[in-house]
C-alpha cells in the first residue's frame, strides 16, 4: 500500500517540524517525530478534505487534541496545499505568525479546533461527531447522504489523563458514535519523565468498558499496520474507535524515548544527528518534489474531485427533496428567521410571577418550533434547568434526530463537545447547568471565547436566593470572573422580556459565546420591558425607570432578580426626597462597546451619586459607580436557609437600599 515516497514523505513532515522549532528555538519536536507516520498515513489515504475549498461541509474534522504537537500539524498543512506558506512554517511561534504555538481556529487555514489545554480536543472532537450524527439523522435520505463524513482526533498521554477526555468518551460510547476515531500516540513518556510515574492504566479495558471498540498498533512506524487499522475503525459503525499506536517519542533525535526530547528544540547538533538517523541529506525546510506531487495527487486534486461530486449530489437532492434541501442549506447558513422576535411570547406587568429559568424554558419552546436547526441539553439537570424542548425526541444512539441533548453529570466536557458542534457548523446549540456549577466549564468557555464560537449556555440558580442548598450552590465570584473573561458576553436579565431579548442576542451571535444567567425564584415583569427589553439589552443597559424630573439626583444600577428591587427602592426613595432613576444593566461586555453618546445618557457624568445593586461580588462594580459610588454586593461566601430569608440575611432589602443612599448622598 505504501511506498519509498510515502516513506519520504514522512520524514519531510517530520524535518519541517523539528526545523520550525529549531528555528523558533521553541516548541515541542518529540510529537512530531513520533507521531508523524500516524498522522501522515491518516491524512494522505483516509481523511477527506479540500484544501482548495477548506470549507467544504461535508468533509472529515481532524483535532490535533494534543496542540502542544502544532508543528506537526502546520507541517501537513503546509504540504497538504492550505495557505500555509513555507514563510509561515519558518516564522513559527512568532508575534502575528500564521502558525502561533497552539492551533488556533479561525487563525490557520484547515485549523478545525484551538487546542493546548491537554483533554479538550477530545470533547471538541465528540461534539463534531455528535453535530454530524444528529444532521445526518435529519437531513439524509436514501441515496443522500449529503452529512457522511468522520471526526478524527489525535491525542497523547497528557489527553487521556485529564478527567474531562473520561467525561466526553464515556458520553461518545454511550452515544455509540461510530464515526469518531481516536489515534492515541502512546509513547510511555509525560513532560516529567516516564509516564508509568503517574499513569498506568489499562487502556484497553478503560475504552471496551465505556463502549468503545479498541484496536491497537505495535509499531508506529509500520504505516501498513495503521492503514488496517484506521479502514477497520471506519468500517466499525456502531461504536467509536480508539487505536492505541506505540510510538517513541522523538523518534530519530539524540533523547528519543525520554522526557527530554517533549518540549525543547533539538540543538542545532541535535538536528544534523536526527536528520543523519532518518536518512534526510536535504537542505532546511526542504519538500522533495516527488513529495509535493504525491500531496498534490492524495489531497489537493481527490479533495476538489470529492467536494464537486458532494455538490451535485446536494444539487440532486434539492430536486427531489425540496424542502429538506431549503432548510439544510438555511441552517448552514445560520440564517434565523426574520419574525423570531415575534413568535416570542410578550410579559405584561399583570401577569404573574415567573423565573427567568422559567420564561427561557418558554422561549425555548418558541425557538425551536420556528429554528429547526436549534437543539441543545443540561448536565442532567434539565428539569431544573428547564432546557427540555418539550416538541421534540432525546437526542441519543436509538434517535440522533433528537433535540434534547443528556450530556449526564460531565460539565466540563458538556461545555467542550459544544464547541466542537457549533464548530462543527449547521447548528445552534446550548447547554445548561446551575451558575454555580460553571465553575467545572471554565476553562473550556474561555477556550471557546478564544476560539470566537457562539455558544450559548444556559446558567440556572443564579444567587443566594437558591437558599436550602447553601454556599456550594449559591454563586458569588461567577458573574465577575466571567465579566472578566474577553469576547464572552454575560447577561443576567430581569424579567421575561429582557429573557426573551437575551435569547435573541445569543442566537444572533456570531463570534462570541454568551452566558444567560437566570433565577430560580419568580420575578415580577417590570414595567416597560414590555416595549424597551430588546433594545435595551441589545445595548446592554438601558434607563428602565426614569426620574420624574427627568434629572436624577442619583442612579440605582441592578441586574436580573434585583432589578425589580432597585425599582421598589426608587419609590421608597421617591418618598424621602430623592428623585433616582433605575438602570438595568443585564450585560456588561455590550454596554461598554455603545457610543459614549449612549452611555452618558444611561449614566450621565453629572451624577455621580450611584449604587449598584447585585446578589454577587463587588467586584468590578467600582468601573460603573465610581469612586463616589456605592455598591450592594455579597463578599463572602452564602448561607443555608430559606431563600427569601436568606436574601434578607445579606440586607437585599428596599429598606437597605434607602439607607445606603441617604447614608451616602443625603442632605
Amino acid at each position: 500500500m505504501f511506498d519509498t515516497i510515502d516513506q519520504l514523505a514522512v520524514n519531510t513532515v517530520r524535518s519541517l517540524s523539528v526545523e520550525m522549532v529549531q528555528a523558533a528555538n521553541s516548541g515541542h519536536p518529540g510529537l512530531p517525530l513520533g507521531a508523524a507516520p500516524m498522522a501522515y498515513t491518516l491524512w494522505s489515504k483516509y481523511l477527506k478534505v479540500s484544501p482548495k475549498d477548506p470549507d467544504w461541509f461535508n468533509r472529515d474534522r481532524f483535532v490535533l487534541s494534543a496542540g502542544h504537537g502544532s508543528a506537526l500539524l502546520y507541517s501537513l498543512l503546509h504540504l497538504s496545499g492550505y495557505k500555509v506558506s513555507i514563510d509561515d512554517i519558518k516564522s513559527f511561534r512568532q508575534l502575528n505568525s500564521n502558525t502561533p504555538g497552539h492551533p488556533e481556529v479561525k487563525h490557520t487555514d484547515g485549523v478545525e479546533a484551538t487546542t493546548g489545554p491537554l483533554g479538550q480536543g477530545i470533547a471538541n472532537a465528540v461534539g463534531f461527531a455528535m453535530a454530524e450524527a444528529h444532521l445526518a439523522a435529519t437531513y439524509n435520505k436514501p441515496d443522500f447522504p449529503i452529512v457522511d463524513h468522520h471526526t478524527f482526533v489525535l491525542c497523547g498521554d497528557g489527553d487521556l489523563m485529564e478527567g474531562i477526555s473520561s467525561e466526553a468518551c464515556s458520553l461518545a460510547g454511550t452515544l455509540k458514535l461510530g464515526k469518531l476515531i481516536m489515534l492515541y500516540d502512546s509513547n510511555d513518556i509525560s513532560l516529567d519523565g516516564p509516564l508509568d510515574k503517574a499513569f498506568n492504566e489499562d487502556i484497553e479495558g478503560r475504552f471496551k468498558s465505556i463502549g468503545w471498540q479498541y484496536l491497537r498498533v505495535e509499531d508506529g512506524n509500520d504505516l501498513d499496520s495503521i492503514a488496517n487499522a484506521i479502514e477497520e475503525a471506519q468500517n466499525e459503525v456502531s461504536k467509536p474507535t480508539m487505536i492505541e499506536v506505540k510510538t517513541t517519542i522523538g523518534f530519530g533525535s539524540p533523547n528519543a524515548g525520554t522526557h527530554k526530547v517533549h518540549g525543547s528544540p533539538l540543538g542545532e547538533e541535535g538536528i544534523i544527528k536526527t536528520k543523519e538517523a532518518l536518512g534526510w541529506s536535504y537542505e532546511d525546510f526542504f519538500v522533495p518534489d516527488e513529495v509535493k506531487h504525491r500531496f498534490e495527487k492524495l489531497m489537493i486534486h481527490s479533495g476538489h474531485e470529492e467536494y464537486l461530486e458532494w455538490l451535485q449530489l446536494v444539487d440532486d437532492y434539492e430536486k427531489n427533496y425540496p424542502e429538506l434541501a431549503k432548510a439544510f442549506r438555511t441552517s448552514l447558513r445560520q440564517e434565523l428567521p426574520d419574525d423570531l422576535e415575534s413568535k416570542l411570547p410578550v410579559y405584561h406587568v399583570d401577569d404573574k410571577e415567573l423565573a427567568s429559568r422559567v420564561s427561557s424554558q418558554n422561549a425555548i419552546q418558541e425557538i425551536g418550533k420556528n429554528l429547526p436547526n436549534f437543539w441543545g441539553g443540561s448536565a442532567d439537570l434539565s428539569s431544573s434547568n428547564n432546557t427540555m424542548n418539550k416538541n421534540s425526541s432525546d437526542f441519543s444512539a436509538e434517535d440522533y434526530a433528537g433535540k434534547n441533548i443528556w450530556f449526564g453529570v460531565r460539565e466540563f466536557a458538556m461545555g467542550a463537545a459544544l464547541t466542537g458542534i457549533n464548530l462543527h457548523g449547521g447548528l445552534k446549540t446550548y447547554a445548561g447547568t446551575f451558575f454555580v456549577f460553571s465553575d467545572y466549564l471554565k476553562a473550556a468557555i474561555r477556550v471557546a471565547a478564544i476560539s470566537q464560537v457562539p455558544n450559548i449556555y444556559v446558567f440556572t440558580h443564579d444567587s443566594v436566593a437558591v437558599g436550602e442548598d447553601g454556599p456550594t450552590h449559591e454563586p458569588i465570584e461567577q458573574l465577575a470572573a466571567f465579566r472578566a473573561t474577553p469576547n464572552l458576553d454575560v447577561i443576567r436579565p430581569a424579567d421575561g422580556n429582557e429573557v426573551n431579548a437575551a435569547w435573541l442576542c445569543a442566537l444572533k451571535a456570531t463570534d462570541h459565546p454568551t452566558l444567560l444567567v437566570l433565577s430560580r425564584q419568580g420575578l415580577p415583569v417590570l414595567p416597560h420591558t414590555d416595549k424597551w427589553a430588546y433594545d435595551g439589552v441589545e445595548k446592554g443597559g438601558y434607563v428602565l425607570s426614569p426620574s420624574e424630573s427627568g434629572e436624577p439626583h442619583g442612579i440605582l444600577i441592578a441586574t436580573g432578580s434585583e432589578v425589580a428591587l432597585a425599582i421598589d427602592a426608587q419609590t421608597a426613595l421617591k418618598e424621602e426626597g430623592y428623585d433616582v432613576s433605575v438602570v438595568s444593566l443585564p450585560s456588561y461586555s455590550r454596554f461598554k462597546k455603545q457610543s459614549s453618546d449612549y452611555i452618558a445618557s444611561v449614566l450621565p457624568d453629572t451624577v455621580r451619586n450611584r449604587v449598584s445593586i447585585e446578589m454577587g461580588s463587588s467586584f468590578g462594580w467600582g468601573d460603573i459607580v465610581g469612586l463616589d459610588g456605592r455598591s450592594i454586593a455579597i463578599d463572602t461566601f452564602g448561607a443555608s436557609g430559606k431563600g427569601p430569608e436568606v436574601v434578607e440575611h445579606f440586607v437585599f432589602t428596599t429598606k437597605n437600599i434607602v439607607k445606603t443612599y441617604i447614608e451616602a448622598y443625603g442632605k
